[in-house]
């Protein structure tokens, strides 16, 4: 089975081990054509991690495709689910990240190139039982074409630290 372009896991630092069952949010923000100025608008916050619809709606380019999963005893995600709210109705969603990002960069490479931007939210409320200082750690990230992207989020209930693994 392949891995999947877009992996993270996180470790926490207070217990020194695996950080199990945290629930991960991946959202495409922004398509490679979408001008900088829809981009960098939402519709608002989260009222609550991970639970509330998905902010992630343009205006002017519809729902953004988002995918969610829980990390395993490893603290990794092994498989990016497309998300359904609880409160949604209808089919449930079908689509892989592969299906995905495949589109992204057609659509990149039809409109001159350039980068995706993606946000990784990670629960922390929920793992640390609401005692969290951070209820939710948001990472946004660019991906260009063809390349592998690794998110590691080092945690502890008052701090963490993220960079690009490999």
């Amino acid at each position: 089975m392949a891995k999947d372009r877009i992996t993270c896991h996180i470790l926490d630092t207070a217990q020194g081990r695996p950080a199990a069952g945290v629930r991960v949010r991946l959202e495409l923000v922004s398509p490679p054509s979408a001008s900088a100025a829809s981009a960098s608008a939402t519709n608002g916050t989260l009222s609550s991690p991970l639970e509330a619809s998905p902010i992630s709606h343009h205006h002017t380019h519809g729902p953004t495709q988002v995918f969610e999963s829980q990390t395993n005893e490893d603290g990794r995600v092994a498989v990016w689910l497309p998300y359904s709210a609880s409160n949604a109705s209808g089919d449930v969603p079908v689509y892989t990240l592969d299906d995905v990002l495949g589109k992204a960069e057609a659509e990149a490479e039809a409109s001159g190139g350039g980068p995706t931007t993606w946000t990784l939210r990670f629960d922390t409320d929920g793992y640390y039982d609401g005692k969290a200082f951070f209820p939710e750690v948001a990472v946004t990230f660019r991906v260009a074409a063809g390349q592998h992207y690794h998110v590691p989020l080092l945690l502890n209930p008052f701090s963490y630290t993220t960079y690009r693994g490999s």
